[in-house]
């Protein structure tokens, strides 16, 4: 076998990794957390030192998917189970830093939400998680929201770009000849597919506005902050080759970029249009992106560390947007 044709097959197990988180969301039962580790159990701020809330951030609601609620970071906790909530998701450490508990702070968030969860219950494999808005009244007065990945079906465009790379790598190994530059930007881009993942980006709006008037609505004096996603690839392809190995065409990882920055985009216009405010996650993760070395990273690769959930934030992402979140909040 060729050194060439090595190169590429070593990078497939990572590929088939990725493959296997489209198709599901983001709301697959959690596996048990582990220990947990050094980062977690620094991530929350002292209970001491944390300094008196200020009358207008109290009480706050949390509500968002799986990046808000903390998938698999330990400590899992709340109820149900199935909305995997960690004890240092952003909303927790924004909660503990503005001096919040008990019925000042409330996190509903739930791992594979969409915006029709804000007003229905969410089935998961631990029982039903209420309506998100039900935890917003009038009494409100910070309000987090992280939402609209899910409504796109951004995971599975992961999975079938991870697909498409895949079948080209297969291709290219045994014919000894380059495949497609793009394999998956041509696939979203060509045929009856053009567009396809912009257009449900597009769509995603107006229900991401709706779900911010709601809140204003339901809590007329709350300040509400729509909490964008942060970033999970780097912008130059050529880093990720250690870690997403060199089957994954540069040109796919570029799309998936620009797709992620037409999500956030997204969601920047629908918080000005329904009157709330955006939170950027994706300025202050660049650097810290999937690609990025274990001691960096705020996302993990399709291969995580253990007991962590691929292309999920890990302790060091929630602590980065709750630094983010806590700038907006507290301006």
């Amino acid at each position: 076998m060729s050194l060439r044709r090595a190169g590429v097959l070593s990078g497939l197990a990572g590929l088939l990794a990725l493959a296997g988180c489209g198709g599901g969301g983001d709301g697959a039962t959690p596996v048990p957390a582990p220990s947990a580790p050094a980062s977690a159990a620094t991530a929350s701020p002292s209970a001491a030192t944390a300094p008196a809330s200020p009358p207008a951030v109290r009480p706050y609601t949390a509500l968002g998917d799986s990046y808000t609620s903390g998938l698999q970071i330990p400590p899992q906790q709340g109820t149900p189970r199935g909305c995997a909530r960690s004890g240092v998701n952003y909303p927790s450490l924004v909660a503990a830093r503005l001096g919040l508990s008990g019925p000042d702070f409330r996190d509903v968030s739930c791992s594979g939400a969409r915006t029709r969860d804000l007003t229905a219950p969410q089935q998961t494999a631990g029982g039903a998680n209420p309506p998100q808005l039900e935890a917003v009244s009038d009494a409100t007065r910070l309000v987090t929201l992280g939402i609209g990945g899910n409504d796109v079906g951004f995971m599975d465009v992961l999975g079938r770009c991870a697909m498409e790379s895949v079948k080209r790598s297969v291709a290219a190994a045994l014919t000894e000849q380059p495949g497609a530059e793009a394999p998956c930007r041509e696939y979203y881009t060509t045929g009856g597919g053009a567009d396809e993942v912009g257009r449900a980006i597009e769509a995603t709006g107006p229900k991401v506005v709706e779900a911010v008037r709601e809140i204003r609505r339901r809590a007329p004096q709350a300040r509400v902050l729509l909490v964008g996603y942060p970033a999970l690839l780097p912008a130059d392809p050529a880093a990720c080759e250690a870690t997403l190995g060199s089957g994954v065409a540069p040109g796919d990882l570029a799309f998936l970029a620009e797709k992620q920055r037409q999500l956030d985009a997204m969601l920047r216009r629908s918080a000005e249009q329904a009157g709330g405010v955006f939170v950027d996650t994706s300025t202050p993760s660049a650097g810290h992106d999937m690609c990025a070395g274990e001691d960096r990273r705020w996302v993990e690769p399709p291969l995580p560390a253990p007991g962590l959930a691929s292309l999920h934030p890990n302790a060091r992402g929630e602590q980065g947007m709750a630094a983010a979140v806590l700038a907006a909040a507290t301006p």
